[in-house]
């Protein structure tokens, strides 16, 4: 029953995509969109109308940590007998982290070492690691060894 569902919902979602292709195209060969230059609010590429340009989500920092980052794999070695499982109950993915200390869904930074990108607090480390401890996840070994062990500021972001 599932799989009918998604695959009505896969056979809508096409012809949906291929309806917007084709009156797109009608729209661009009847000229019938009239550029307004004065309108800031359309990205315009190559005489096509993008979508309407917003500003990013304003990130405001809670509070700060120093704490220790080192990474982890999807290895038993490094976690246990389901290693693609988060602690949360979540599959393993880019951005993901495991703290000790905050909540399941905080969002954080670490500038430092990653820039602005935002990391989620999903899974959690062995007690021993404590309370300012980061691990963050890598999709191989390699990468996680490659990437040692680091101090650096980690931003705790509100909601």
């Amino acid at each position: 029953m599932n799989i009918k569902i998604n695959k009505i919902a896969l056979s809508i979602a096409l012809l949906a995509i291929v309806a917007c292709y084709f009156l797109g195209l009608q729209a661009l060969a009847e000229d019938s969109y009239v550029f307004d230059p004065k309108n800031t609010n359309l990205q315009v590429f190559e005489q096509s109308i993008l979508l309407p340009m917003s500003a990013p989500p304003e990130v405001v920092v809670k509070s700060t940590l120093t704490v220790i980052v080192t990474a982890y794999s999807s290895t038993e070695a490094q976690t246990d007998s389901t290693p693609f499982i988060t602690a949360s109950n979540s599959i393993v993915r880019d951005g993901i982290i495991a703290n000790n200390l905050l909540p399941f869904g905080t969002k954080v930074r670490m500038p430092e070492l990653f820039g602005s990108k935002i990391f989620e607090v999903d899974d959690r480390m062995h007690s021993r690691k404590g309370n300012f401890h980061v691990d963050v996840w890598f999709p191989t070994f390699e990468e996680a060894k490659e990437f040692g062990t680091k101090v650096a500021v980690l931003e705790v972001l509100a909601d």
